[in-house]
């Protein structure tokens, strides 16, 4: 059995018990001998670090400085297979983009894990994977904010605003997900989109730009998707050598993830699209202009104070679509926005679904794509785009 040896007989806290903590514990329970093992949920001022060797945080936990004692699962699984690692970040598509590669190397024959915040905690995979395991890791800004390992092959989709109330500044929160490359070799390989500023690497660089990206005939919609197809046909060939006809084989034949675009029903006519994932006003833009016959978007969440200025000109310049409103940033778009009589202002999503069905005809489509996270009213986008489709009736 495989053995991590850096914890033997030293004093451990694994701070924060949610699902990835209680991973760390099965695996320091499993892989390691040390000396003593603790549990803290608490803030980092109440943490005696003199009492310990190491701190195992859990992604999600703010922490403002680095320091040698704190490590994650993330760094650890790096530090023992980053060779094998395809790490893809990004504001938006990483999942999808994860999901997809994945889904193109096991119809391709090659042994493929699927991890990160798409997937399991990848120290649930530590005995599981030998020299022949391509894996694919989703890697968000949380999971990178800290590490000092990059993965062999490197993955930088695009940049948004996002997660402002974690990183207060953009800036910050690029240089959390420079890390997926910022200690990458002059042997490794980075593919970076369009909208990514240069970062420092000395990795061997592919930046792919929307001019570039050739259609794929997927069963997802929109251009964005293409786009994040583009990212894998080209990692798929150069990194496995898998064939053309292959890869546009496999991509054609994935079906999507739920929450993303999805297609959930249709009532009366009118067909219901639960975009729950979309937590940035470009992703509204996006879904708006990807679904054929949409007519009525949901909007609105929790306010993190990033700028929705592209999507009131959006709104502002286009007036064929149904503009629903509710909750925190939903009120503050509505107040920003030229009004007109395709507007509307409900206190929750459940009077949005309600209002959404009353107004949409035969032969149209509703979109959930809330531009907003959902904390504050749900406990994450999956539990809101569940409700909506309680709300619709499907």
């Amino acid at each position: 059995m495989r053995t991590y040896d850096t914890f033997n007989g030293k004093r451990i806290l694994i701070w924060g018990y949610g699902r990835e903590g209680k991973s760390t514990e099965r695996f320091l329970s499993r892989y390691c001998a040390p000396e003593s093992v603790g549990i803290f949920e608490g803030k980092l001022e109440d943490i005696n670090e003199e009492q310990y060797d190491y701190i195992v945080k859990s992604p999600g936990i703010v922490m403002p400085y680095d320091d040698r004692r704190y490590t994650s699962q993330t760094q650890i699984f790096l530090e023992n297979f980053r060779q094998n690692t395809v790490g893809i970040t990004g504001t938006k598509g990483k999942s999808t983009t994860s999901a997809l590669l994945h889904h193109v190397l096991a119809a391709s024959g090659h042994k493929a894990v699927l991890l990160g915040n798409i997937g399991e905690p990848c120290l649930d995979y530590f005995d599981r994977i030998d020299d022949d395991t391509a894996i694919v890791f989703e890697m968000s800004c949380h999971q990178l904010a800290h590490v000092t390992v990059s993965p062999h092959t490197a993955v930088f989709l695009n940049l948004y605003e996002e997660h402002l109330d974690y990183y207060r500044t953009l800036d910050a929160y690029c240089a959390a997900k420079a890390n997926i490359t910022r200690f990458q070799t002059e042997d490794d390989l980075l593919y970076v989109g369009q909208n990514v500023p240069d970062i420092p690497t000395k990795a061997r660089v592919t930046r792919i730009a929307d001019s570039d990206i050739p259609d794929y005939d997927l069963k997802i919609y929109g251009q964005h998707n293409n786009r994040n197809a583009h990212f894998v046909y080209m990692i798929a060939r150069d990194v496995y050598g898998i064939d053309d006809r292959a890869i546009r084989n496999a991509l054609s034949g994935f079906t999507g993830l739920a929450h993303r675009l999805q297609h959930i029903g249709t009532i009366a006519g009118v067909d219901y699209y639960d975009d729950s994932i979309s937590t940035i006003p470009n992703a509204t833009i996006q879904a708006l202009e990807s679904v054929p016959n949409a007519r009525t978007v949901l909007i609105g969440g929790m306010d993190r104070g990033i700028s929705y200025d592209v999507l009131i000109d959006y709104i502002n310049a286009h007036r064929e679509y149904n503009y629903i409103f509710s909750y925190d940033s939903g009120r503050r778009i509505y107040d920003s926005i030229e009004h007109t009589g395709n507007c509307y202002l409900c206190d929750d999503l459940e009077g949005a679904a309600a209002l959404a069905a009353s107004i949409t005809k035969a032969g149209e489509a509703v979109l959930l794509s809330p531009a907003a996270a959902s904390y504050g009213y749900f406990k994450n986008f999956e539990e809101r785009g569940d409700a909506f489709r309680q709300y619709c009736g499907l």
